[in-house]
């Protein structure tokens, strides 16, 4: 499968600047920013800089950013699923996973998140793509937000749809190891009944349970 990108953006105006949202973002381009001290969601900021200029690196990799001048604010990743994860036994070429999305904590509630999720939804070669994403509340930042679970979910959910993104059933148990994690799904128009069907059979694998 020819991976396909097309460059997309939005501006969104705050108090003391106005902040680019874009993507999928290249290599090059990245290498050339800096990355807020704030990203640390998932690890130093240091690291995690390092792993999203990988992540662009992949042929399916694609890298959506929200900066403020030269400073990286936010930010998406989509690339192939974890292979110790289950979505990736079927060995989908058209199947991409929302890795990561992270808004370093001051530029919350700007409407950054959903923005990325708009721009690279842009792009129509995200309409070959079944994209998923795993939601669990032990990555979420429940103390700094002063959320609780079902609060955050609902913010999570929200910001998801603005992508398309929508809650679907799984009996994959990490996800159903607590019923506030979630899995969420967009299937783009130009995916085939074949990859739907291959698709469900990863999400629900215990059929007879049900």
């Amino acid at each position: 499968m020819e991976h396909l990108r097309k460059y997309n953006s939005k501006k969104i105006e705050i108090p003391n600047g106005t902040i680019l949202v874009e993507g999928p973002v290249p290599t090059n381009v990245l290498q050339r920013l800096k990355f807020h001290e704030g990203l640390t969601a998932f690890r130093i900021p240091q690291q995690q800089f390092a792993a999203i200029i990988e992540i662009s690196k992949l042929p399916e990799g694609r890298m959506i950013i929200a900066r403020l001048n030269d400073t990286i604010i936010a930010y998406a990743t989509f690339l192939y699923p974890d292979p110790l994860e289950r979505w990736s036994e079927g060995n989908m070429e058209n199947l991409l996973e929302l890795g990561a999305i992270e808004v370093a904590p001051e530029f919350r509630g700007t409407g950054v998140g959903k923005s990325i999720l708009q721009v690279a939804m842009m792009d129509d070669a995200m309409e070959d793509y079944i994209v998923i994403t795993t939601e669990y509340y032990w990555h979420w930042d429940l103390k700094r937000t002063g959320l609780n679970v079902w609060q955050y979910r609902k913010v999570m959910e929200k910001m998801m749809q603005a992508g398309g993104l929508e809650v679907a059933a799984t009996d994959d148990p990490e996800i159903s190891s607590h019923p506030a994690n979630c899995l969420m799904v967009r299937i783009g128009k130009r995916v085939d009944q074949k990859s739907i069907k291959k698709f469900d059979q990863l999400r629900i694998m215990n059929r007879y349970m049900n």
